[in-house]
């Protein structure tokens, strides 16, 4: 007899465990398994040496504030941005306040968030980026300064042996935060885990999912211990695999689904082995990308606080690799290409040759290469107290497009079929900081009616205080939401 649930999701990461937590707080009597390929929770994209947690508020990315041509800034992206990760934080919040998130240490610390760059033209993007963020009252605590002395005060480590004739300014967020975003999602899982009609499979591999005549959708799939072969059926499928989404999306088969394609890169760090170095550094510190660069790349120096210990990061440094995952197959991505997004894939290409030049530069770096890199951010710096550590793997989204063939896009979408019984989510950054926000999308595009109903309505504004309001618009309702999420996660001395 096969196994019918009501909710299937697929990857047991940040996405997954948010969607799930999300629709049993919704819906308390649903049936909902969780299927995940490896033996461990978040061990993917969430985990935390995957990711870059910064809690993406687009706070210091500068590449969520590009100039436009007119010599402005465009700040609509980092705006949005920095609101949903205020959302993100009520979620967190709400279930911290329940002890239905715990962690052996904490998963979010306060930690600054700076901007910090050199020369008159990246000076004077910097200072209007700053004047046009702080008109905005989620952004109104930002400083600046171009002043040595007071930069030397807020990152000591950056400015030692710099020369004091350099032109040089920095943006600082005090309330910015590190995130382990793999100690979230395992606290989120476990918590589903002690809910009924919630079942979480470790070690599972999805090998087909066919739409049934009755709108359901049979998943057959393969126990990777056993080799046992197994089928359930679902009324609803979110991927939420990170670079697997896409493979998983074909298997499915539906129209929507059709000239998407996918494009793997990889990231790497350098990672400071003296921990005399690494306490002399307390701050995110984001600079500029290189030109033709993909936004996964913008160079930061990246105090850490990973599982309890701190650690000093800089990069990433771009990799180039044909896997998904970082646990995936080299043949990802040959096997990713079909008929419908071959065109797409290629005129993305095409249209992206800076970024492949940048690509096979960064995988033919030698370690003085990377290690010059280091010393623009971190003058005295020494070879010897540094090691290159791989990160996580990313696949950018390549979707078709009319006028171009196809096009390569920077960050998430939600694609979902015609009936509404299937989402997936594909691309990376910001990912899993905006979580929330876009398993909230995913409600709304497939549940429309329930998302309209006063239960859901009341129930989502007690999770979300901010549901449905603008933290943008304003500023007093975000100093409040801050506030009492600062005190519940423990980010206020």
């Amino acid at each position: 007899m096969t196994n019918k649930k009501d909710f299937t999701l697929i990857g047991a990461g940040i996405m997954s465990a948010t969607l799930g937590v999300l629709l049993k707080e919704l819906m308390p009597d649903a049936k909902i398994a969780i299927y995940e390929r490896l033996d461990k929770v978040g061990a993917e994209s969430s985990d935390a040496w995957n990711n870059a947690g910064t809690g993406h508020s687009a706070f210091c990315e500068l590449n969520y504030t590009p100039p436009r041509e007119d010599g402005t800034v465009d700040i609509s992206k980092a705006l949005k941005i920095s609101q949903s990760f205020e959302v993100s934080k009520q979620l967190w919040a709400y279930l911290k306040e329940r002890n239905h998130l715990q962690s052996d240490s904490p998963f979010i610390n306060d930690i600054d968030h700076m901007s910090f760059v050199w020369g008159d033209k990246n000076i004077d993007f910097l200072q209007k980026r700053y004047a046009a963020l702080v008109q905005y009252g989620i952004f109104e605590d930002m400083k600046y300064s171009e002043d040595y002395d007071e930069i030397a005060e807020w990152i000591p480590l950056m400015m030692n042996g710099r020369d004091r004739s350099e032109k040089i300014a920095a943006t600082r967020m005090e309330i910015g935060t590190d995130v382990n975003f793999g100690a979230i999602t395992r606290g989120m899982i476990a918590y589903l885990q002690t809910c009924d009609g919630v079942e979480v499979h470790l070690g599972h591999h999805v090998e087909d999912l066919t739409h049934e005549a009755d709108g359901t959708w049979r998943i057959d799939m393969e126990d990777l211990h056993t080799k046992e072969e197994k089928t359930i059926n679902s009324k609803f499928v979110f991927i939420g695999a990170g670079g697997g989404a896409l493979k998983l999306l074909e298997k499915s088969d539906i129209p929507e689904g059709r000239g998407y394609g996918g494009f793997p890169v990889s990231g790497q760090f350098l990672r400071c082995t003296n921990p005399e170095v690494v306490v002399q550094h307390e701050a995110k510190v984001y600079g500029k990308a290189a030109q033709g660069s993909p936004p996964m790349s913008v160079p930061h120096l990246d105090t850490r606080m990973l599982d309890g210990e701190r650690s000093l990061l800089f990069g990433p440094y771009a990799g180039f690799s044909t896997k998904f995952l970082k646990n995936g197959s080299y043949l990802d991505l040959p096997l990713s290409i079909e008929v419908h997004n071959v065109w797409p894939m290629l005129s993305a290409g095409i249209h992206n040759l800076s970024l492949t030049k940048y690509l096979v530069e960064q995988v033919f770096q030698s370690p003085e290469d990377r290690f010059a890199a280091l010393q623009a951010y971190y003058p005295e710096a020494r070879f010897e107290d540094w090691e290159l550590i791989k990160a996580g793997q990313r696949v950018q989204i390549i979707k078709k497009d009319e006028s171009e063939g196809g096009v390569l896009k920077f960050g998430t979408e939600i694609v979902s079929s015609a009936d509404k019984s299937l989402a997936a989510l594909l691309g990376a950054s910001p990912g899993a900081s905006t979580s929330v926000s876009i398993m909230l999308d995913v409600l709304a595009t497939c549940f429309p009616d329930e998302m309209q109903s006063k239960k859901w309505t009341d129930k989502l504004c007690e999770i979300i205080p901010s549901y449905g309001k603008s933290l943008i618009k304003d500023a007093a309702l975000c100093k409040d939401i801050r506030k009492q999420t600062s005190e519940i996660l423990k980010l206020v001395d």
